[in-house]
């Protein structure tokens, strides 16, 4: 009973301590790079929903759940936009987010970098994925920055089209207590 007690302390401040955030959208981005015709295409998703659980000190319980809206695709060209909601794309109506979720965050051995593994769902497929990420405490959150890269046709976007299978993403993204 005594060592329930003494550890009853230690319980509760780790609880209390670990920082659940929520993605905002003023500040945060998400683009994307990818080659059409031997062209850099730029682009952008906004819509950002979901949680963070993050504290840098008790990463065992650190957990990102986190989507954009897929409809917020944007590559300053009204007429493509619109073709890439398509189904042959995006398909944003069948399939309205892009979600990320985390299994696991390790430190690495530069401070306030770590490594995430976890699924990227989009268009109905999922696939695993392990990218670098910084974290940077900001305000009453934190600034994750990271980028990984994947291949489009992994996922069903744009099948047989002129656009480059490889595509980077490039994560910036403010979170604030909930």
């Amino acid at each position: 009973m005594k060592k329930v007690l003494l550890l009853l302390p230690v319980i509760f401040s780790t609880s209390l301590t670990f920082g659940q955030f929520k993605p905002v959208e003023q500040g945060s981005t998400l683009r994307f790079n990818i080659r059409n015709l031997g062209f850099n295409v730029p682009g952008t998703f906004t819509g950002f929903h979901g949680f963070i659980n993050f504290d840098p000190k008790v990463l065992t319980g650190a957990g990102f759940d986190v989507s954009v809206e897929a409809a917020s695709v944007n590559t300053a060209s009204v007429k493509r936009d619109d073709h890439l909601r398509e189904p042959d794309y995006f398909g944003v109506k069948q399939y309205p987010k892009i979600r990320l979720i985390s299994e696991k965050i390790i430190a690495s051995s530069m401070a306030g970098t770590y490594s995430f593994t976890g699924k990227l769902t989009m268009k109905g497929k999922t696939q695993q994925i392990t990218f670098p990420f910084s974290a940077v405490a900001s305000g009453e959150g934190y600034r994750f920055k990271g980028s990984f890269k994947i291949n489009r046709r992994d996922f069903g976007v744009g099948g047989f089209s002129t656009l480059s299978n490889e595509l980077e993403v490039l994560l910036d993204v403010i979170a604030v207590k909930k």
